[in-house]
């Protein structure tokens, strides 16, 4: 076995356990939190589902952008959250309820939503886009609802011990993530760079920021869950993705490239909402 082929199943399982480190800091009812809150699930829905596709395919339409980028844009805006999601808006205040909950009802919902909107896209803008639901399902389940079951059912039966071991598995996850995708990045890098210019960053941040803007005002009144709402918008499975991508432009070689700058332009854009988040949080905390 080659290091080549152990970078995949390396990124597989740092996600797992990223996912399983989130389960294991939440109960039950944690899972079901928006499910039981309609109004904050629709305003997560529209935020997410809804307006952040929709300024995808209007910048992919409207602009002269590369069909790398454009596919990049469009695939990301349809794919669920990321493993990773839930780190910023929880050391921005977030709580766990909202983060899981979130987690598990856009995941839930991408089952249905992804194929659907696919078939839409088709339908309207004439780009063919297709995806098996039974292969969705599959990406979905084994990276996403598995590992977080998994986690709650031990929080559920273990709790005291669940809550000591979520933060060095996550971390764990982390650690073997960030060595899985060095030499991926390394390898894509000049690719990466070839697509800057001709408005593709321009494109991407108005991407990030308009869904950040959103997610934080359709987030209610909480500050905390406006801030997960904000970067949850922001943030897209890059796997997922480039499933979707790969699925429907096997010849596009550049898209998964389009997709990891992609999130190396929503991290910097989402850096200075984030200190903005923490600049509150401290200020509510001294008065």
């Amino acid at each position: 076995m080659t290091i080549a082929s152990l970078i995949p199943i390396a990124i597989k399982a740092s996600l797992f356990l990223m996912v399983f480190g989130l389960g294991l800091k939440a109960s039950a009812s944690d899972t079901l939190y928006l499910f039981r809150r309609p109004g904050k699930l629709v305003r997560a829905f529209l935020a997410m589902d809804v307006v952040v596709p929709l300024v995808a395919i209007a910048l992919a339409v409207t602009l002269p952008l590369e069909p790398p980028v454009k596919i990049a844009l469009v695939t990301l805006s349809l794919a669920p959250l990321p493993p990773t999601f839930s780190k910023k808006p929880l050391k921005a205040g977030g709580t766990v309820s909202y983060a899981v909950g979130l987690f598990v009802a856009i995941t839930i919902i991408a089952v249905v939503y992804i194929p659907l909107a696919l078939f839409l896209l088709n339908r309207v803008t004439g780009i063919a886009l297709q995806m098996s639901p039974a292969a969705i399902w599959t990406l979905v389940l084994w990276s996403l609802l598995v590992p977080l079951v998994a986690g709650v059912f031990i929080h559920q039966i273990a709790p005291a011990v669940a809550q000591k071991a979520a933060e060095p598995v996550a971390k764990v996850g982390s650690i073997v993530l960030l060595i899985a995708v060095i030499p991926i990045l390394i390898r894509v890098w000049p690719v990466m760079m070839s697509l800057i210019g001709n408005g593709h960053v321009v494109a991407m941040i108005i991407m990030a920021a308009v869904a950040i803007a959103t997610g934080h005002f359709l987030g209610g009144p909480d500050p905390a869950e406006r801030a997960t709402l904000a970067f949850s918008s922001a943030a897209r499975h890059p796997a997922i993705a480039i499933a979707i991508a790969n699925a429907n432009f096997p010849d596009q070689k550049l898209a998964p490239a389009a997709v990891l700058l992609y999130l190396v332009v929503s991290g910097i854009v989402g850096a200075p909402y984030l200190r903005w988040v923490g600049r509150q949080q401290t200020s509510v905390a001294v008065a």
